[in-house]
């Protein structure tokens, strides 16, 4: 039988995420330490406010560089605003729209509050699920 295919069955639960005012170098550290090419921003109630990725960090960083100041803070590279998907959403659909926006991930709010991030790694699991359930091989 096929799992669901809601994104809280294939999402990462426990995600590094940062605050604003975490300090770059740190964060940087952590995408590192983690193989992450992004994390979500948050504040001290777990309510979303950007992400940071790794081009925000080059940016930040060579930007820094330019104007003799390197480091800095999260706040000041992340990208505010981002997108972000619910728990209950199709996770095909989500999936679509990783690729159609060329996201590498999607933050998971539900009630206005980070809960988990779907991946592209995410993704290809529950795709490889649903190929091998439509072939009739066991996930």
């Amino acid at each position: 039988m096929l799992k669901s295919v809601q994104v809280r069955d294939y999402m990462t639960h426990h995600q590094v995420s940062f605050r604003p005012d975490t300090d770059l170098f740190l964060a940087i550290e952590r995408l590192l330490e983690h193989r992450l090419s992004s994390a979500p921003v948050v504040d001290a109630q777990g309510h979303l406010l950007g992400i940071l990725s790794e081009s925000d960090c080059l940016r930040g960083i060579l930007s820094g560089a330019y104007y003799d100041a390197v480091g800095g803070v999260v706040g000041a590279c992340m990208r505010a605003q981002p997108g972000s998907v619910s728990p209950g959403e199709d996770v095909v659909d989500v999936c679509q729209r990783l690729l159609r926006e060329q996201h590498e991930a999607l933050p998971v709010v539900e009630g206005g509050v980070l809960v988990g991030v779907l991946s592209r790694r995410d993704a290809l699991r529950a795709i490889k699920a649903f190929a091998q359930h439509d072939a009739g091989r066991p996930t």
